[in-house]
């Protein structure tokens, strides 16, 4: 009885492998978990490749699946800031790098909405500065896929993890906050707020700009009339650099469902695009337009205030050269 039960605990062990030491990211004191989802057996599509023709190269990754989503608590992080230590971490753990991106090298919009991610508020991406890592271990008995994606806002670092691989022991956490805090003492950068430089300056500084003086008609998405000063000086800019090229998102509160502020939002910047080229002599192979809802808020949705900065218009410079 006793042989029979070993040999049946061991075809168990085979047919259930139990990872015991799942690799622990330590991320700064200051990160938080915001938010967790776990499947006991399931499967992820790991990007490895860039959006390119409307699509991406992607790995099945197939166990038990963990996504979590981090907030670190500091002003002035840089994506790149954030991402550094974790990768550090994973290839000393033996995992190899199957793909990394930052940004519009990942394919920009299309990228980070075709790939998983946690929604708003606990996951939040920057269009214009995200970075993206996919990882994996195959040295043990069942392969072990890590991916990263690391974002940021003015006041936080952002990082949502996706660890797909054979069961951790029941309750761990693949990651846990215990290194020093992150603040931009460590990497200091440049803290020009966007609204302090000139569109021009901006643009070629920070890669984005937003277009406070725009006003559009109640509840509709067709541009007030009028001649606005940071159209006039985007057209200009535009006119004078034929090889640059920008998207125009639209960003919009938190009022309503995601779809429809998602199209209503889309629908607002191809307006700015189309006022841009029809009236204002612009390439439309310059510009693109594009929707983003209340993904990306730069305030807090609980008041009017908060509301109105996140009703916005923003030009994001797309070229890389």
């Amino acid at each position: 009885m006793r042989k029979t039960a070993a040999i049946f605990a061991s075809v168990l062990a085979v047919l259930l492998p139990m990872n015991l030491s799942a690799m622990q990211l330590d991320f700064p004191r200051n990160a938080s978990l915001e938010g967790e989802k776990k499947t006991g057996h399931g499967s992820y599509l790991m990007p490895v490749s860039a959006w390119q023709n409307d699509r991406f190269d992607t790995i099945l990754a197939e166990g038990e699946v963990i996504q979590q989503a981090w907030k670190i608590s500091a002003s002035g992080l840089t994506s790149l800031q954030i991402l550094d230590p974790l990768k550090q971490q994973l290839t000393e753990a033996g995992f190899e790098v199957l793909f990394e991106c930052e940004t519009e090298a990942c394919g920009g919009f299309d990228f980070r909405f075709e790939t998983e991610v946690m929604s708003e508020p606990v996951m939040h991406v920057d269009l214009g500065d995200f970075r993206f890592l996919a990882t994996q271990q195959t040295a043990g008995a069942q392969p072990e896929y890590i991916s990263l994606l690391i974002s940021r806002s003015q006041n936080a670092g952002y990082i949502q993890l996706m660890r797909v691989g054979a069961p951790t022991e029941a309750g761990a956490l693949v990651t846990s906050a215990k290194n020093p805090a992150l603040t931009t003492t460590q990497n200091p950068i440049e803290a020009n707020p966007v609204s302090d430089l000139p569109l021009d300056r901006a643009l070629d500084e920070t890669g984005y700009f937003i277009l406070e003086d725009l006003r559009f008609e109640t509840g509709s998405s067709d541009l007030g009339a009028g001649k606005f000063d940071t159209l006039m000086k985007l057209a200009s800019y535009l006119q004078n650099n034929p090889t640059r090229t920008v998207a125009v998102v639209g960003h919009t509160d938190a009022v309503g469902s995601l779809d429809a502020n998602i199209a209503l939002s889309k629908k607002r910047a191809n307006s700015v695009m189309q006022r841009l080229v029809t009236e204002l002599g612009v390439d439309k192979a310059q510009i693109s337009a594009e929707g983003n809802g209340f993904l990306s808020p730069r305030s807090s949705n609980q008041t009017d205030d908060g509301r109105a900065q996140n009703r916005r218009v923003e030009v994001i410079v797309t070229s890389t050269q």
